[in-house]
């Protein structure tokens, strides 16, 4: 099996046609994922939060028992 150095030396030669193909099979593989939440060290001190906001997961989970609706 090829490393991911060997893929990205394979992908630099391909068309932007195959290139979209090979994302869209990519896609369609990671498509049961949820990418809602990620974890990143300079986003909220790096607590896993919602994609795109700074709305930590620990907030949902635990803002109807303070009261936050």
């Amino acid at each position: 099996m090829a490393n991911l150095s060997d893929i990205e030396k394979l992908f630099s030669t391909l068309s932007r046609g195959e290139k979209a193909q090979i994302l869209k099979w990519a896609v369609r593989d990671l498509g049961d994922d949820f990418p809602g939440i990620d974890s990143r060290p300079d986003v909220c001190r790096g607590e896993p939060c919602i994609v795109r906001t700074r709305i930590p997961v620990w907030l949902l989970e635990h803002g109807p028992a303070a009261g936050l609706q």
